[in-house]
């Protein structure tokens, strides 16, 4: 009777944590599952896509890019790239984690968005924390994110194509990740650096690959400044 009371307190506790983030998902969610029906994807491989990847981000350069014409290597190739900060996240998150068994780890690891770590790190740094509350925050977002993206899938056929500005969608949400990172002079530098030199390097260089060398180039630049700082 015990464990199921502790499995109710880890699942409440985990859903009230979560729940910003899921109310924040069900719009994102339908806008990529709109655009993903644009796309040529059915309800059910963007519900597919959305449980194997879950990934927003990802999820929507790869339906950008499937849109554009571009292959498959590319398409993984610049994925991978952009969910290699998945690896800090990790990182910084396994310092809590160092006890816990391998099976809830992998499962854990799997969970693990940008939202998810923002909600878990500031919990576990409280001291009040522990997997069983971050796999259920981990696991009602990505609920939440693909039953969004299988609803935006089925209401996609009844929306015509650019309305709403639903294109916009991607563009948006890394404009509000940006603007939730801005905490600091430095901070604000390397956004600059890199959205300047990413659209000077766009007019020089064919493909996608002004992203990954801009977001290289500004990220260097923002440790060399901490550096001299300090």
């Amino acid at each position: 009777m015990s464990d199921k009371n502790n499995a109710r307190g880890y699942l409440s506790a985990g859903l009230m944590a979560s729940g910003p983030v899921c109310l924040g998902y069900i719009p994102i969610g339908i806008a990529f599952g709109v655009l993903a029906q644009k796309a040529g994807l059915s309800p059910l491989e963007t519900g597919l896509m959305s449980l194997m990847v879950f990934a927003g981000s990802s999820q929507f350069i790869a339906i950008s890019m499937l849109s554009a014409g571009a292959g498959a290597v590319s398409i993984i190739a610049t994925t991978f790239v952009v969910n290699l900060r998945h690896l800090l996240m990790s990182s910084s998150l396994a310092l809590f984690l160092g006890s816990s068994g391998r099976k809830k780890l992998f499962a854990f690891a799997y969970g693990i968005t940008d939202e998810s770590f923002a909600v878990n790190i500031s919990k576990f740094k409280n001291g009040d924390w522990d997997i069983n509350r971050a796999l259920a925050v981990n696991f009602s977002a990505n609920i939440m994110w693909i039953l969004s993206t299988v609803a935006g899938g089925y209401g996609g056929q009844f929306i015509k194509p650019h309305s709403f500005g639903m294109d916009y969608a991607l563009i948006a949400m890394f404009i509000c990740l940006l603007v939730f990172q801005l905490k600091g002079r430095v901070y604000v530098f390397t956004a600059l650096v890199g959205g300047i030199s990413a659209v000077l390097l766009s007019l020089c260089l064919s493909g996608n690959s002004y992203i990954i060398i801009a977001s290289v180039f500004a990220a260097g630049a923002g440790v060399f400044i901490k550096k001299i700082r300090r």
